[in-house]
């Protein structure tokens, strides 16, 4: 439970959190960066890392010259893209060994095969679009994996979408960030952009589930 509260704390106040491991650690906190996000992007039990927060907080501190942003965003560009291949390579490993079982109730034949023609059909957009949506960006390389999706299209629109998530928001706080209005509601932005994102796929899911079939 002590556990949940420190990680909730972090997420919530990742600005306060990184401004001292800066001040205490120094060039150690890139290393920290790096791992976060590679791990919220390659290990798919761990969804609950801050991932939109933590960019924005670290265009914010590069704005602030607490530090580089050429470093940085070179970093979580490069943690980013290789998690997302780490999550879908997981994913491809375990597919076949999960859906050679044909009379699974969950896990079969006919499920890998309309995975695999939705994430041929859709897969670009849905890697781009994932980037931006807490727990779903954890999720869709794994899937993207396990249907077998192409590695070569994966590879691509995973380096697009990963451009446009990490370059896009560290640089809006590296601009946005030293507005005095941001600053003094920087929490209230954190909750919207864990919540707002959340809100979305949530609808969506209720929307396609009550969606009656023409």
């Amino acid at each position: 439970m002590e556990l949940i509260t420190v990680l909730i704390d972090f997420i919530l106040h990742v600005d306060k959190h990184l401004e001292v491991f800066v001040q205490t650690y120094g060039a150690w906190v890139y290393a920290l960066l790096f791992m976060i996000i590679f791990v919220e992007t390659g290990v798919v039990v761990m969804p609950f890392l801050p991932g939109d927060s933590l960019l924005f907080v670290v265009g914010a501190m590069c704005g602030a010259g607490l530090m580089s942003y050429p470093l940085a965003v070179g970093l979580l560009l490069v943690a980013a893209v290789l998690g997302d291949q780490c999550n879908y390579s997981i994913g491809r490993y375990f597919g076949p060994k999960v859906f050679q079982w044909e009379q699974s109730r969950f896990f079969n034949k006919a499920a890998f095969d309309k995975a695999h023609n939705f994430y041929e059909t859709y897969g670009g957009f849905t890697i781009i679009a994932a980037r931006f949506m807490p727990f779903l960006r954890t999720f869709v390389p794994f899937v993207g994996g396990v249907a077998e999706m192409n590695r070569a299209k994966f590879t691509f629109f995973n380096i697009v979408g990963a451009v446009l998530w990490v370059v896009g928001i560290c640089t809006a706080g590296y601009f946005l960030g030293s507005i005095p209005w941001v600053k003094m509601n920087l929490d209230k932005i954190i909750w919207a952009m864990i919540l707002i994102p959340g809100l979305i796929v949530i609808v969506g899911a209720l929307k396609s589930r009550t969606k009656r079939p023409a």
